[in-house]
């Protein structure tokens, strides 16, 4: 396999009040391509902050940070949305969905945002990740007829529906019960083995860190341990 993302210190840095937080504090990894990989460690160890950075949410202060061998520093602005918009996607524990679109609209807008595909077959594609993620015959419910595991199907569907190169999750389930949180974590696999999507998930999530094939530890902003399974 090869890389598709590669940090080479990392270093991250917020000013507070008078003082400096070092959110990272040099991070060397590589990430290869379809890999399925838990970011650990205690909260403010810098999982999110990683995350962010990777995602083009937010821009390290120094050291590099490399997809597919091309530093996201020296893209231009419109690059790195381009990079943002057609290649990652985000799982938030939140779901972050819109409450006055339906099943089928939210999973629909990453789509209808990017206008490269016409309506019909935005709703296809739409339709088609909605049974991936065992949700059929609910496409035209409102968010808020939906159980928690439901709702968080219906954000992997609209993170899964543009097919991403890169999936980055943030605690996605820290909202559910164990049960749920069973099936959305299986949910997850069986769309890395069959369409390859790298998976990156920052997480405490015992159940999240069994079932991935490599574990990051973090602590005070750099790489504690690497554990391939």
């Amino acid at each position: 396999m090869d890389a598709i993302l590669e940090l080479e210190r990392v270093v991250k840095t917020y000013r507070k009040g008078e003082s400096e937080v070092h959110a990272l504090a040099g991070v060397d990894l590589s990430i290869e391509r379809g890999e399925f990989l838990a970011i650990v460690g205690p909260s403010g160890s810098g999982k999110t902050t990683l995350l962010n950075i990777v995602g083009c949410l937010d821009s390290a202060t120094s050291g590099v940070v490399r997809y597919d061998g091309k530093p996201l520093a020296s893209m231009k602005e419109d690059e790195r949305s381009e990079y943002r918009k057609r290649h990652i996607s985000f799982i938030f524990q939140s779901y972050n969905l819109i409450p006055v679109l339906t099943v089928l609209e939210n999973v629909e807008l990453p789509l209808v945002i990017e206008r490269r595909l016409g309506k019909d077959k935005i709703r296809e594609k739409a339709r088609e990740v909605i049974a991936a993620v065992g949700l059929s015959g609910m496409e035209g419910r409102y968010p808020r007829e939906l159980s928690g595991g439901q709702e968080q199907r219906v954000a992997i569907a609209r993170a899964l529906v543009k097919e991403p190169l890169i999936v980055l999750a943030d605690e996605p389930t820290a909202n559910l019960d164990s049960a749920n949180a069973e099936e959305i974590v299986d949910i997850m696999r069986e769309i890395n083995r069959t369409r390859g999507a790298t998976f990156l998930f920052s997480t405490h999530d015992a159940l999240v860190q069994k079932h991935a094939r490599r574990v990051v530890t973090i602590r005070d902003g750099l790489v504690h341990a690497d554990e391939r399974k």
